[in-house]
């Protein structure tokens, strides 16, 4: 039988099927489903730092005191942090598996405390989930790097634990963010995240909500630049995340160098039960090629080992369809 094992920031995982941080991991009782149905770890519902903030905002209502707005959005966040704790110190004592913590925050304040007690709670590991939008036309492109680096420079001086950075794919230069993540602390990063979309309701005229699933065809986007930089910054774990709904999608995004992959809408369309299918598929295509391990086969298709790197950098395709237009 086909061994699955990997592991992922430093950690041990029975497989590389990591169920990332959604409703789906925020109680005891289902991260406790989730590991009986074969994740290989998870990652806890985000601590929010604009929820927090919003939430203290809404409690605050019209007051205009300093003092009040100081005291509500400390009373606040000790509330949720003290939640949050729980929730790590609840799932570390029910589950084997790895429990990652994740924090979503955009800016470098005194969010970065809250690291040295997620570490005390017993979190195996930290996911940064770090995202702002620039939308600041005088501010230089490497200031909004800057504070990537910023904070994980900072969590790193708080928190002996793994951590890992969840970032999107906009930057002008990813590998050389990557690699400035790593030499700054980062043990991981995870590819990619996905935003909140707006739409426009034409009827009404409107401003709503894309959908918020990923679908299979969303795999593209991270799939060049896991085979990428699994090469070019090869000391940093990768993740892979978006658009992995089946054993197939795992598979790819692993050839392609992931140390492990995330899943998240598959399992809200199909259920957690669709878990151990996309376990079963990754087996099963192991076997059929005679891969007896992960490590066997992962990076065998990064762009270090293809005849032609040329296809992870292409970027023009009309010449490709040139006989379809």
């Amino acid at each position: 039988m086909a061994n699955l094992a990997t592991n992922y920031l430093g950690l041990k995982l029975s497989n590389p099927l990591i169920v990332s941080s959604s409703g789906l991991t925020n109680t005891v009782e289902k991260i406790r489903q989730l590991e009986e149905l074969g994740a290989g770890a998870v990652v806890l519902k985000s601590l929010f730092e604009e929820q927090i903030q919003a939430e203290a905002g809404r409690m605050l209502g019209e007051s205009s005191y300093p003092e009040a707005q100081d005291y509500v959005l400390q009373y606040t966040r000790s509330h949720s942090l003290e939640e949050y704790l729980q929730l790590i110190e609840d799932a570390k004592k029910s589950v084997r598996i790895p429990v990652i913590a994740s924090i979503n925050c955009i800016s470098a304040s005194d969010w970065i405390g809250f690291a040295s007690d997620i570490e005390k709670a017993g979190a195996d590991a930290l996911e940064l989930n770090i995202f702002f939008l620039p939308t600041d036309k005088d501010i230089p492109s490497e200031k909004h790097e800057e504070l990537y680096y910023d904070v994980i420079s900072r969590v790193r001086k708080k928190a002996g634990i793994p951590i890992a950075v969840k970032i999107g794919m906009h930057f002008t230069n990813l590998v050389k963010l990557v690699h400035n993540l790593y030499i700054r602390g980062a043990r991981g990063v995870v590819m990619f995240n996905r935003f909140y979309a707006p739409d426009i309701d034409i009827d009404n005229m409107k401003i709503t909500a894309a959908d918020i699933f990923s679908t299979p065809s969303d795999i593209r986007n991270s799939l060049r630049w896991v085979g990428i930089i699994s090469h070019l910054v090869e000391k940093i774990d990768i993740a892979a995340s978006t658009g992995i709904h089946d054993g197939k999608g795992a598979v790819k995004q692993i050839l392609a160098g992931a140390k492990a992959v995330q899943v998240c809408s598959v399992l809200y369309r199909e259920g957690v039960e669709y878990l151990p299918v996309i376990k079963k598929d990754v087996e099963q295509w192991m076997e059929k090629h005679h891969f007896n391990s992960i490590e066997a086969f992962r990076g065998k298709l990064n762009i270090h080992n293809i005849p032609d790197p040329t296809v992870y950098e292409r970027s023009q395709f009309m010449k490709y369809f040139s006989n379809h237009i």
